[in-house]
């Protein structure tokens, strides 16, 4: 079993969906010549050619439209939009088109295509290109929505992306690239809608994905250092999203936390947290906590900027705060 990063093992998932299926092309911004503006596709425009490498203008609405035609007529299009912030000038082409096809033609057509984006902040990229957006996306229906925090999920969550005949919103975390991690050699997928317990435990359920699954785990090594066992659960997919095995947890814990990068405010964790509620209401000790980002656009400055997001400390506070653990 070999130890990549991120960026390799979606690399190495999209070379393989190129090399076995010659409807799979990309396109994007800065794709080709430049060889990605994450160097994930680093030397596939000599490897593949221009006409299944497609650089394409600044024009997000247009080229994420054109996919949405090549996939209606039978090819299997894998864009790249540069960060997700720059897939609001795209909304129209992704949620009234792309997820809306398959039911207005009454299952006649489908719409199989993959939208890879960077996502989050922490980069000092400042308030237009450091927002965490995949929730939007994963409460609209005829959408599905990846969020892989491993290599492992990385690669399995794009394999699994590539063979759905849905369009997917495939959220890669600009801070998680470097991420080192096993991947066997053996071909897998990850299976849309079923979460991973990174970390078993009886005292507490910590719920995260993207990178807030590294910050949970973190907080669970600060709860052991205080001889309380969390059990951390990375969610991999928001649309579906495991709540069976959050409430799994629940019925051990009694006390759920979900955490997540993007503004407490309207965040996705609202969504898992009432669904937790609902299903597992009788088994709770408190209300199901959330520690989200500060209400904020994304400060320019570092330090500041690492204050509007959720870290460990933060979230050991927020559990001591409202279970007294």
């Amino acid at each position: 079993m070999a130890e990549i990063i991120v960026r390799e093992a979606i690399a190495h998932g999209l070379r393989e969906a190129l090399e076995q299926d010659e409807n799979v092309f990309l396109l994007g911004e800065d794709i080709g010549e430049y060889d990605g503006a994450y160097a994930v596709t680093r030397g596939f425009l000599k490897d593949f050619g221009p006409e299944r490498i497609r650089d394409t203008p600044i024009s997000e609405s247009g080229f994420v439209g054109a996919a949405v035609g090549a996939a209606l007529v039978g090819l299997r299009p894998i864009v790249e939009i540069m960060t997700i912030n720059f897939s609001m000038l795209a909304m129209d082409q992704i949620i009234n088109h792309a997820a809306k096809f398959h039911y207005m033609s009454d299952g006649q057509l489908t719409v199989p295509m993959v939208i890879r984006t960077v996502t989050g902040g922490g980069a000092q990229l400042a308030a237009t290109h450091s927002q965490s957006l995949e929730g939007w996306y994963a409460s609209v229906p005829g959408l599905k929505v990846a969020v892989p925090s491993t290599p492992y999920d990385a690669l399995g969550l794009l394999r699994t992306s590539i063979k759905d005949e849905n369009p997917i919103i495939f959220a890669e975390h600009a801070l998680l690239y470097g991420t080192r991690g096993e991947v066997p050699s053996e071909y897998y997928e990850v299976p849309f809608g079923q979460a991973a317990v990174r970390r078993e435990g009886s005292d507490v359920t910590i719920v995260g994905y993207s990178r807030m699954a590294h910050i949970a785990m973190e907080a669970a090594d600060i709860l052991a250092e205080r001889g309380r066992r969390a059990e951390v659960i990375d969610l991999r997919t928001l649309r579906p999203f495991d709540v069976d095995t959050i409430v799994e947890s629940v019925k051990k814990t009694n006390r759920a936390v979900v955490v997540e990068e993007t503004w407490r405010t309207g965040g996705f964790a609202g969504e898992i947290a009432s669904e937790v509620q609902e299903a597992a209401f009788d088994y709770l000790d408190g209300p199901v906590v959330r520690v989200g980002g500060l209400d904020v656009p994304a400060p320019y400055s570092g330090q500041i900027e690492a204050a509007t997001i959720p870290d460990a400390s933060r979230v050991v506070d927020e559990i001591a705060r409202n279970f007294a653990i």
